[in-house]
């Protein structure tokens, strides 16, 4: 039954991997390749959120408190904080909420350097997901890069991966020298995340209306154009890789966890057919649990 997903993975140019399950029936699911670990790109966010506002229940973090990011010490990126020219004073609980709707690399890696790398795999094993590993932030992965292509300007090593006339470096796109996880250890995480399992009530409500208020529409949410669907969704973009991870929720009430990871044969920084795709392969997918 997974052929149409897999024509419209094709049809785009990607490899593309998926799992999809509908939360009333756990046991129903669409599969395709769902336990391929692939570079997560910033879905990583979404389990470091997980793991903060775990911390932030057990008392050890105060999601009020206040950090200061100085433009000389933040994270590259193009979104969020990353491009503002002066200081920014904001809580541990606002740098959350960038981190997640517009994908801020600066707010990320302050909040990682909080929860600690050691600290969020204990907690990431305590939810379940024995396949899903942070290995680093994105100012780490940067850096990796640069020194894979041998280049000083992170925005000229992230070129070598936009130039389809030029290999890409070795072990870039190899999930072992990244942050990584599967499609179904992101479904059970979203699906543990919606039920109350892993959070208070109120961690809980705050990580879902923060996924609700995500920017970007033009992946998973393409595939459902109708105001009646809600989508809650955390995207990755990383060279090649055009991701994912969310939770479609239909006009009746159904709702249904979606992973879709996908890496395209070509490198160009704009992908628009690929992103397409990730709405098709979701909308297929939802059609086929209903």
């Amino acid at each position: 039954m997974n052929a149409r997903i897999r024509a419209v993975f094709e049809d785009a140019g990607v490899r593309g991997w998926l799992h999809a399950v509908a939360f009333d029936s756990p046991s129903d699911t669409v599969e395709v390749d769902a336990d391929g670990v692939v570079p997560m790109a910033s879905v990583y966010k979404l389990p470091l959120l997980a793991g903060f506002c775990r911390l932030v229940d057990l008392g050890e973090l105060d999601p009020l408190e206040r950090l200061t990011l100085d433009p000389s010490e933040r994270t590259a990126g193009p979104t969020g904080l990353s491009v503002l020219a002066d200081p920014v004073t904001m809580s541990l609980r606002d740098l959350a909420v960038s981190m997640m709707t517009v994908s801020d690399n600066a707010s990320a890696d302050a909040l990682l350097g909080l929860v600690g790398l050691r600290r969020l795999a204990d907690l990431l094993e305590s939810f379940g997901l024995h396949r899903t590993w942070v290995r680093r932030g994105t100012a780490a992965n940067l850096r990796d890069l640069q020194r894979r292509t041998g280049l000083d300007d992170p925005d000229a090593a992230l070129a070598v991966l936009a130039d389809n006339d030029r290999t890409d470096p070795v072990g870039v796109y190899e999930a072992a020298n990244a942050s990584a996880s599967t499609p179904r250890d992101m479904t059970l995480l979203l699906r543990r995340l919606w039920a109350g399992e892993l959070l208070s009530a109120g961690q809980t409500e705050f990580v879902q209306a923060t996924m609700h208020r995500q920017i970007f529409q033009h992946r998973m949410a393409s595939g459902f154009p109708h105001d009646g669907v809600r989508v809650a969704g955390k995207t990755g973009t990383f060279g090649a890789l055009r991701h994912e991870v969310g939770v479609v929720t239909l006009p009746g009430g159904a709702a249904f966890a979606i992973a879709v990871f996908t890496l395209a044969a070509r490198g160009d920084f704009r992908q628009p057919r690929v992103d397409a795709a990730i709405g098709e392969a979701a909308r297929a997918a939802v059609d086929l649990l209903r």
